[in-house]
C-alpha cells in the first residue's frame, strides 16, 4: 500500500513503541501537553527552542501563569484566557494574536491551536501547538499603520474640501467663521477659536466653539495688537499674527499670565480654561496679507496634534484668509452700493390730498445689493409722476446704472409732458449711448387730476416690469396687466412706440408699484408670488400706507435673495 506522495506506508514503523514520541520530538512546531489543571506535563524540543526554557524547568508549572501575557508584558487575568476556557469545557480552540513570555524576558507573538486529549470519554489534558507569529504581527502592524495613515490623510483632505465648500456658501464674515469653527470641532479638534485683526489696531476674538457649542467666555474679547513681535516673545498667537508662522504645541505647559503682554495672556488663559493638551495656531491668509489667526485645541493627551495636522490646519487658514478678504471687500462694496441706492431715493412729495409711502429694503445678508429704485415727483404740468424700476445685475455697477437711469428719466419726464410711453421710448433710445446699463425694467406712470379734488386717472407704460396692483376699498384687487412692453435695452420698439394704458382711480383706492423681489422666490413660481402679494395687500387695505408697506415687507417669503423697492399711492376717500 502506498500513500498520496508515493511512499510505502508499510515502511513507517507506526506500531513500534515510542514511535509517536519520536514524531512529536522531531516536529518543527512547538507542542506543550497540559493536564486538566493547566500544568505542563511535557514539551517537545521545538517548544524549548522557541521559549528558551527546558522541559524540566517547565514541567509542573501552571502554563497560563508561566507564559500568557498581554502585548505590554502584563499577566492576563485567568478569566480572559481562551485556552483555560477551552480546557475547562473540554473543547478545541485556536487563536491569533496571543503573547507568550520567553525565559529571557522577551515577548513572543504566537498563533496557537489546542485539542483536548480524551480517554474513555473523559478529558485527560490538552495538547497545545503554537508557532512564532512575530513576523506576521509586525507585518500586520505596518499594514495597519499604513492604512491608518492613508485614512488620516483622506480625512484631512476631506475636511479641507468640505471647509472650502462651506465657506464658499456665504459672503458674510461672521457666518463663514461660525461655520468654520463648528466644522473643526466636529471633525478635528475639541475647541477652535478665531481672532481677527481690526482696522483700529486690535485683535478681536470673533468666534469660539467647544463641546456642545460652548465658548468658555472668551468670545468677543479684544486686545491691542502688536506691530511686531518682541524679542523672546513666547506667545504663539503673537508670532502668528506678526510673522505668519504656524505653531504646533504638541504638549502645553501651564504659564503664568501676570506681567505678560495682553495677547500672550489671552492665549494662555484660553488654553488653561479649556484644559488644552495640544494646540495648533495658524495665520489666516498668506504672509503678506494676514487677517487673523485660527487656534485649534485637543484636550486628550493620548491624541496630540502632529506635523500632518499642522499642515492641514495651515491649509485651512490660508483658504479662510482668502474668504475673509473677499467678504470684507464685498462688505465695502455692498455698503457703498447701499448708501448710493438710499441717497438717490429722493423724499416723496405731498401732492394735495393724495398720499404716498415708499420703502427700499436691501437684499438679505449674503446677497448683493441690486439696482432697484422708486421715485415720485411733480411734473411741470401739475401731474404726479410715479416710477418703479430694476436694473439688471446685483452689484455696485447695477447701483451706478440705476443712478444714471434715475437722473435721465427725471429729466426726460420733466421736459416731455406727453404720454408715459413716449418718455420711455426716448429713455430707451438714449440708454445705450449715455449709460452703462445693459437691461432694465420699469414702470412710468402719471396720475392726472386736481391734486385736492380729483377725479384722478392713472396713465402708465411698463417696460417688462411686474404689473401694478390696484386695491379697491370694497375689498377687491386686480393687477393692471395693460400697457406692457419690452424691457429697456432690448432694441428699438418701432411702429407706434411703447404702449400706454389708462385706469381711473376711485376714491379710497390704493395703488402698489413694486419690484420683483417682493413676489419672486427661488423654488417658487411667479403666479404664486403674485397671489400671495394680492392676499396680503387686501388684508392691509384699510391700514395707513406706512403700516401697509412695512407689513408687506415683513411677509417676504423665506429664501428671498433680492432687494425690494415698493411705492404706494392712496387716493383720498370721498
Amino acid at each position: 500500500m502506498r500513500d498520496a506522495v508515493g511512499d510505502d506506508v508499510g515502511a513507517w514503523p507506526v506500531g513500534e513503541p515510542g514511535f509517536w514520541r519520536r514524531v512529536v520530538e522531531r516536529l518543527g512546531t512547538a507542542v506543550l501537553v497540559l493536564d486538566t489543571a493547566g500544568r505542563v506535563i511535557a514539551a517537545n524540543p521545538a517548544t524549548e527552542r522557541l521559549l528558551g526554557r527546558t522541559t524540566a524547568a517547565m514541567r509542573g508549572a501552571d502554563a497560563h501563569d508561566l507564559l500568557h501575557r498581554d502585548a505590554d508584558g502584563n499577566k492576563v487575568p485567568r478569566d480572559r484566557c481562551p485556552l483555560l476556557h477551552a480546557l475547562a469545557e473540554g473543547k478545541g480552540a485556536q487563536g491569533e494574536g496571543g503573547t507568550y513570555l520567553r525565559a529571557d524576558g522577551r515577548l513572543l507573538a504566537v498563533t496557537w491551536s489546542a485539542s483536548p486529549l480524551m480517554e474513555d470519554g473523559s478529558v485527560k489534558g490538552m495538547a497545545l501547538l503554537f508557532t512564532d507569529a512575530t513576523g506576521d504581527r509586525r507585518i500586520h502592524r505596518e499594514r495597519t499603520a499604513r492604512t491608518r495613515a492613508l485614512e488620516d490623510l483622506n480625512e484631512r483632505l476631506s475636511l479641507v474640501a468640505e471647509i472650502t465648500e462651506v465657506l464658499g456658501q456665504t459672503l458674510e464674515t461672521d457666518e463663514a467663521l461660525a461655520r468654520l469653527v463648528r466644522l473643526l470641532v466636529s471633525r478635528l479638534a475639541d475647541w477652535a477659536a478665531v481672532d481677527l485683526l481690526t482696522g483700529s489696531g486690535e485683535v478681536h476674538r470673533v468666534a469660539v466653539t467647544g463641546p456642545e457649542g460652548q465658548d468658555a467666555g472668551f468670545q468677543s474679547r479684544r486686545e491691542p495688537a502688536r506691530e511686531e513681535a518682541g524679542e523672546g516673545e513666547d506667545s504663539p498667537l503673537d508670532r502668528v499674527l506678526t510673522g505668519g508662522e504656524s505653531v504646533l504645541q504638541e504638549r502645553v505647559a501651564a504659564m503664568p499670565t501676570a506681567g505678560r503682554p495682553p495677547l500672550a495672556a489671552l492665549h494662555s488663559d484660553f488654553l488653561t480654561a479649556v484644559g488644552a493638551s495640544s494646540v495648533v495656531t495658524v495665520p489666516l491668509g498668506a504672509r503678506d496679507r494676514i487677517t487673523g489667526a485660527l487656534t485649534v485645541v485637543r484636550t486628550d493627551p493620548a491624541h496630540p496634534f502632529d506635523e500632518d495636522d499642522l499642515a492641514a490646519v495651515s491649509d485651512v487658514g490660508r483658504r479662510v484668509g482668502v474668504v475673509i478678504d473677499n467678504t470684507r471687500r464685498y462688505g465695502r462694496q455692498r455698503a457703498v452700493a447701499e448708501a448710493m441706492q438710499r441717497n438717490l431715493l429722493a423724499p416723496l412729495p405731498r401732492p394735495g390730498h393724495l398720499r404716498l409711502a415708499a420703502r427700499y429694503q436691501p437684499a438679505p445678508a449674503g446677497s448683493q445689493v441690486g439696482g432697484d429704485w422708486y421715485d415720485a415727483f411733480t411734473l411741470k404740468d401739475g401731474a404726479l409722476a410715479l416710477v418703479i424700476g430694476d436694473v439688471v445685475g446685483h452689484d455696485l455697477t447695477a447701483a451706478a446704472g440705476m443712478a444714471q437711469l434715475h437722473g435721465m428719466l427725471r429729466s426726460l419726464a420733466w421736459d416731455h409732458t406727453g404720454p408715459p410711453g413716449a418718455v420711455v421710448d426716448r429713455l430707451d433710445a438714449a440708454m445705450p449711448v449715455i449709460t452703462t446699463v445693459p437691461l432694465a425694467t420699469l414702470i412710468l406712470a402719471r396720475v392726472e387730476g386736481d391734486p385736492d379734488t380729483g377725479p384722478w386717472t392713472l396713465h402708465w407704460t411698463s417696460a417688462g416690469h411686474p404689473p401694478p396692483l390696484l386695491l379697491s376699498p370694497d375689498g377687491t384687487a386686480c393687477y393692471l396687466e395693460a400697457g406692457q412692453g419690452l424691457l429697456l435695452g432690448t432694441g428699438p420698439v418701432g411702429g407706434a412706440g411703447r404702449p400706454n394704458a389708462m385706469h381711473p382711480l376711485e376714491p379710497g383706492s390704493t395703488l402698489l408699484l413694486y419690484t420683483d423681489g417682493l413676489v419672486e422666490t427661488p423654488g417658487s413660481d411667479l403666479d404664486t408670488g403674485l397671489e400671495e402679494l394680492r392676499r396680503h395687500a387686501l388684508a392691509l387695505v384699510h391700514e395707513p400706507l406706512d403700516r401697509l408697506c412695512e407689513d408687506l415687507l415683513a411677509h417676504l417669503p423665506p429664501g428671498s435673495t433680492d432687494d425690494v423697492a415698493l411705492l404706494a399711492l392712496r387716493v383720498p376717500p370721498p
